[in-house]
Parts: C-alpha cells; structure tokens; sequence
C-alpha cells in the first residue's frame, strides 16, 4: 500500500497542476515503477529538473534589478504584479511554480525518506544509505526554508510563536491534513532536518554539484540562522563549513570576453541549484536591468565589475552566473559562507578578523597588484563594509530579499523602489507585503489561511 501511494504521489506531481479531485481519482496500475531501491532512491533524488530549482518571485521582489516601463509591459502578470509588490500579485492564477516546485522536492524526499524505512542499513551499504538520507533531509529543509522566505514573514522571535509559518508536509500521504505552522514551527522544522543531515552526509565536495555534503549543510546552516538573526550559530556553522571546504575563484583567471565566464562545476560551489524559469532574471536574454546605484560601487579594478555584468543596449544586464548558464545561480558557495562569518566576527566586535575573512575573499576579486586590504576602526564600521561586499559580491543569487527582510527588522529602513509608467511604488520596512500571497489554488486545496494585507 505503502508503494502504491508513493508512485500515485509521483505519477500525480509530473503534471503538479493537477486537482486533488482528479488526483484521487486516478489509481495506479500494476505495472508502474514503484522506487524501491537505495540506487532508485538516489536516481529520484538526483533530479535536477526537480530537486535543483528554487522560487525565484522573492528576487523579482528585491533591489537589485529595474524594468523601465516599455520591458515591465512585456512581462507576465504575476511578475508584473510582483514587481510593484501587488497586494494580490496573482489575481487569480494558480499553478505557480515558486510554491509548487518546492513542495514536488518535499513530496520526493518524504517518499525517499518513508521508503527508506523498508531498506535495511547494513555494514555494506551505509554510507550510501546514509548519504540518501542525508540528501532527502538537506533537500526538505531547503524546500522549506525557500518557501518560508517567500510566503512568510521573516523570522522574528518575539512573535514567531503566534505568526503563521508555511504547511510542513512531512509524509507522502496526500489525503494528511496539513494546516500552516507557526514560524517557529517552521524554523524549527528547517533547523531540525539540516542538523540531522549534516551527521550523515559526507565531509567532501565532489564533482556531483547537485548532490548534497556536509560543508553545504553547514552553509545552508548558516544561511538560515543568519536570516533568523542568530549571528552567533550562523557564525559557528560558516565556520564549520569552511573548516572542511574553503576553496576561492581567482576572478583573474576568468575570460571576461566570455558570455558565460563561470562553469556550474567552478571550485567554489559546494550545492548547485537555480531560478525556477523567468524571462526578468535570465542572463544577458532577460529584461532585467542592473540597479546603476549598485553598478556604481564596484571599483574599475574590480574583476566582479565585468564578470558579472554586461553592458547591453540600453542597460546594463547581470551575466556573471555559477551555473554556467543564463538561469542565475541560487545555490551555496564558499564566498557566500566567507561573507557570513564575516558578518558574524563585525557584529561580535571582532572587527580585525571579520576584515581578515573579508579580504581573504576581495584578493580573490581584484585585478592583480591592486587590491588594498580593507580596514575598519569601529564594530558598526565592519558590518556596513561587509554588507556593502556582500550585496556586491551576491547579485540575483536569492539572498537579497531575505537581507533586506533581516536588516529591516534591525533597524536598517531599507526602502525598494519602482517606477513603473511615471508612477513610483515604495516598498516600507516590515511590510506586510513580505510575505507574499500564497497562490488562490493552494489556498482552496490546502484551506491555509491567506496572508494578511
């Protein structure tokens, strides 16, 4: 029975747009491949079609890009409407990829997590069968946390107990009533999964970028904890992750002629994932422009001032992509987790070390002979030089929305803003407009209560 549901689950999701009527509906035949085995685990779990996207409307939402009038028009609605932050940016539309793509990679690695139950450990097989899980476990907290940057508000720990989280689907059974957590149940849930993935994953990067580790545990680790404002354990786990794998790009080794000077298998990324599909953020082919005020602070000798842009008629367009492709990058990598304990170190008042961590990563980025290690005097002085690198540093890499959502909560009254057909729209700190709309055909399905506005 067990089987019978899980391909019933699979069969259901390869046309996610499905009802639940119709869903249930259709049964499975005798005939259908039913994954059963450690190598079938790992094969489902190796889809990168499926396992290797992640929402992409919380960067459509951030600072770092701008439509003029004529290139917004050619886009869809919902990123219209996600562009000028919309109350309701769906207006109707279901089937939206940002929430369904992340809860096909939760239903995948609940099937493997439930089918591993009938899988014996043995002294042969368990460092695959630890891997596999450690993989479905890395794979459901990232889902998660994708999810919960984009359809909750961000993590607060005074209210975090009362505000509505996201659906924590923790079972493959699709008839299970699942109501939204509490963001605290949500974090917790996150937290509990990649703390539990990084004692079985292995300790090293491998050729295999879509498969999980342990350094990209830790990093994910970090990256979470960062955006619940626990600089103290996102400073930790940065550093974990850098102790077992710390590898740099030397940017002066890259062909800044080239449309794509960076390969998906570049040393620095120890978790390879990308947008889910989007004509604003695609390469030079998009119609995303780069926000000139964040061009400007990128120094003429600065290597990241051609690598990751172009200048294409009529704007400047973002090229400079870890997956090698015109999808933009949105996994993990070393110079993301160098930033972190960076932040972490200025925050703690380790101002010398927080530089040191800085700069170990900047040499790596200017053209040779011509960097000048950055100093910093002051605590406050350490944190605005290493937020400004890492913004610089981290361009359409899905981590903007999030800052700017932690920051805000800091105090740091950041206010993106549009103009769109001669009218400017204004995004305020700590908006209610943070947490996106969850789209209408899973909120009829599910019965979530939508979020507020």
């Amino acid at each position: 029975m067990k089987a019978r549901l899980y391909i019933l689950i699979l069969l259901c999701f390869g046309a996610i747009s499905c009802s639940k009527q119709k869903f249930l509906d259709e049964r499975p035949k005798s005939d259908l491949f039913v994954p059963a085995t450690l190598e079938e685990f790992q094969a489902l779990l190796d889809n990168d079609f499926a396992m290797g996207l992640t929402p992409v409307l919380g960067e459509l939402s951030a600072d770092n890009f701008y439509l003029n009038s004529s290139l917004w028009q050619g886009i869809g609605t919902v990123e219209q409407s996600t562009y000028i932050w919309e109350p309701d940016i769906f207006n109707g539309n279901g089937n939206i990829a940002d929430w369904n793509v992340p809860y096909k990679q939760v239903l995948y690695a609940n099937v493997v997590l439930f089918g591993l139950e009938d899988v014996a450990r043995t002294s042969e097989n368990q460092h695959q069968w630890d891997h596999i899980k450690g993989s479905a476990l890395f794979f459901r907290a990232c889902a998660f946390y994708n999810l919960a940057q984009v359809f909750a508000l961000p993590y607060n720990a005074a209210t975090a107990n009362t505000v509505p989280g996201i659906p924590l689907k923790m079972s493959p059974n699709i008839d299970e009533s699942v109501k939204r957590s509490s963001i605290e149940q949500t974090y917790t849930q996150i937290l509990n999964d990649l703390l539990q993935a990084k004692t079985l994953l292995a300790d090293s990067v491998t050729s295999i970028r879509i498969r999980p580790n342990k350094p990209a545990a830790f990093a994910m680790l970090a990256r979470v904890y960062l955006s619940m404002r626990d600089y103290t354990k996102a400073g930790a786990y940065a550093d974990s992750s850098l102790q077992l794998y710390s590898e740099l790009i030397d940017y002066n080794t890259r062909d800044a002629a080239s449309s794509r000077p960076f390969t998906s298998s570049n040393v620095e990324t120890m978790y390879q994932s990308r947008f889910v599909e989007t004509n604003v953020l695609k390469g030079v082919l998009g119609f995303a422009a780069v926000d000139s005020t964040l061009y400007k602070t990128y120094a003429i000798n600065d290597l990241r001032r051609t690598l990751f842009f172009w200048i294409v008629p009529g704007r400047i367009a973002f090229r400079g992509s870890y997956t090698g492709l015109t999808h933009a990058f949105s996994g993990l990598a070393t110079d993301e987790t160098y930033l972190i304990r960076a932040e972490c170190k200025a925050r703690a008042g380790e101002v010398n070390s927080a530089m040191d961590d800085l700069n170990t990563l900047l040499i790596k980025r200017w053209d040779s002979g011509t960097f000048v290690p950055l100093t910093a005097s002051t605590k406050d002085e350490a944190i605005n030089i290493v937020l400004l690198e890492r913004r610089k540093e981290m361009p359409c890499r899905g981590v903007r929305w999030t800052d700017i959502r932690r920051l805000n909560l800091d105090g740091a009254n950041i206010k993106p803003k549009r103009m769109v057909n001669n009218k400017e729209y204004e995004l305020q700190p700590n908006s209610l407009k943070y947490a996106l709309y969850i789209p209408p055909d899973a909120v009829l399905m599910g019965g979530y209560k939508q979020n507020e506005r």
